[in-house]
């Protein structure tokens, strides 16, 4: 038996090429590669296929392990961003972004990018993930997010600062941006990301800024890509030379005109939105929040539409790393969303989910395609994605996944378990409580100052007492 060769056979292969799916195609592994696929093949001799490791993959569906571009492992599933910025160490974050890896190649993603986290965690966990010692998707990463006083990510008054555990960075000169470039490149960052605006209402760096940027981030040989939901930041980041854009929920014409010009891939990032807009009930979203996110959602079909009508080369994101967008649950809720704030086609949705994510981890040519020569990223999937996307939603249809043509095991409890910081915001109430809320329509209704009578309190703190003379030990020493 030659262990290092696998055999998937009988499946309906999707390459992820924009070719239909083909049936009962036969895909060949040897080590960390893909030999051959159907017909095609490499070239190298091949062991006879029966004593080859062999996976039946009949009435499934074998397609490219799932590229998720926009995935923040950092963010530890928070529920308010001081939980992300202030109340989580920096030991914890990596502890808690470690043991969350293994849930997003667990749901089919066996490559993701980090655009922007806490200090490096996000270059240790991609070392460590190369490493054997966390089990996860391969992974590129960001450091902070560049931002300025204006941009997404300065969250604090100025009287406090910029926590250093904060996402964010700020940068309000062109050489605080030189300077966080270069030190960021020397820890290792894979690339540099920049916060423009929140929303989108104005454009938060100059052009001539962002200019600066990509132009120092080309030269030391790494990427650069932008949150960027206007019209105006979209714009100035494709003329710039930005590698890819976050969102562009808002776009003119001449700025998607830009994009093909320029070969930008748009990385829209709709699930947050979504998450946070159709299930409030369930999450407890504020107002402010889900009537936002319902609102930019309604603002980006119009751009969206028109974007992929141009031919702008569309990658799957989706923000998870929120409570609302947890880590391997809803990564393909994204191409579902894809298809109607886009309206791309199911296979269009495939490709932004594999082929067109290979980019941002630099590998081009070498991943996210079921092709000879490519890296084994495979997953063997219940269903036909081509037909209904939903069976990629739902990861229990997500049956084998292969990484590096390495068959990866969970435990079966993976799922059940979430971890969170103890420590929640100091909170008083969530209203102001004032006289009439209490007594009503009537001003003279009596209301008690506890909500027991004085003689129920004094034997209440009777009891309070006999309970603590007991805890005291007879001699009245107090012991460690």
């Amino acid at each position: 038996m030659y262990e290092d060769w696998t055999l998937i056979t009988g499946g309906t292969v999707i390459d992820a090429t924009g070719a239909d799916p083909r049936r009962d195609t036969d895909v060949v592994l040897h080590g960390d590669t893909i030999v051959a696929v159907g017909e095609d093949s490499t070239g190298i001799p091949m062991p006879p296929k029966e004593q080859m490791r062999r996976i039946d993959a009949t009435g499934r569906t074998v397609m490219p392990g799932l590229i998720d571009v926009h995935c923040h492992m950092t963010y530890g599933e928070a529920r308010y961003e001081e939980e992300i910025d202030l109340y989580t160490s920096a030991e914890m974050r990596t502890l808690i972004a470690a043991a969350n890896a293994r849930k997003v190649l667990r749901a089919g993603v066996t490559s993701i990018s980090q655009p922007g986290g806490s200090y490096y965690i996000g270059v240790g966990i991609r070392e460590g993930i190369k490493a054997g010692l966390v089990q996860g998707p391969r992974m590129s990463a960001a450091g902070r997010y560049l931002t300025t006083s204006n941009g997404l990510t300065d969250w604090f008054p100025d009287s406090v600062g910029v926590p250093d555990g904060n996402i964010g960075t700020l940068t309000n000169t062109a050489d605080a941006m030189k300077n966080e470039i270069r030190h960021q490149v020397k820890n290792g960052v894979d690339l540099i990301k920049l916060a423009d605006s929140p929303y989108g209402d104005y454009q938060a760096f100059t052009n001539d800024e962002m200019k600066l940027v990509a132009d120092l981030v080309h030269q030391l040989g790494k990427k650069v890509t932008i949150h960027a939901r206007g019209p105006g930041e979209v714009r100035a980041a494709a003329d710039a030379g930005f590698d890819w854009i976050m969102h562009g929920n808002v776009m003119t014409d001449e700025g998607i005109e830009k994009l093909v010009e320029n070969d930008v891939t748009l990385v829209p990032t709709l699930l947050l939105l979504a998450n946070l807009g159709d299930w409030p009930e369930l999450t407890g979203a504020p107002y402010p929040q889900y009537h936002g996110a319902r609102r930019m959602l309604e603002k980006s079909v119009e751009s969206l539409h028109k974007a992929h009508a141009a031919g702008v080369q569309f990658a799957m994101g989706t923000d998870t790393g929120f409570a609302v967008t947890p880590y391997g649950e809803w990564h393909a809720r994204e191409l579902e969303l894809l298809r109607v704030y886009a309206g791309m086609s199911n296979m269009d949705c495939i490709l932004a989910a594999t082929a067109n994510g290979a980019k941002m981890l630099d590998l081009e040519g070498r991943l996210g395609k079921l092709l000879p020569g490519y890296l084994a990223d495979v997953i063997v999937v219940k269903g036909n994605p081509a037909d209904d996307l939903h069976v990629l939603v739902d990861k229990r249809n997500v049956e084998i996944v292969i990484k590096d043509g390495v068959v990866q095991e969970f435990p079966d409890d993976l799922d059940m378990v979430r971890y969170h910081n103890d420590r929640d915001p100091l909170i008083y109430s969530q209203t102001e409580l004032t006289y009439d809320m209490v007594t009503g329509d009537n001003p003279d209704k009596p209301y008690s100052v506890l909500p027991w009578s004085m003689t129920d309190g004094l034997e209440i703190a009777h009891e309070i007492d006999r309970s603590q003379q007991a805890l005291v030990p007879e001699d009245g020493a107090v012991h460690d």
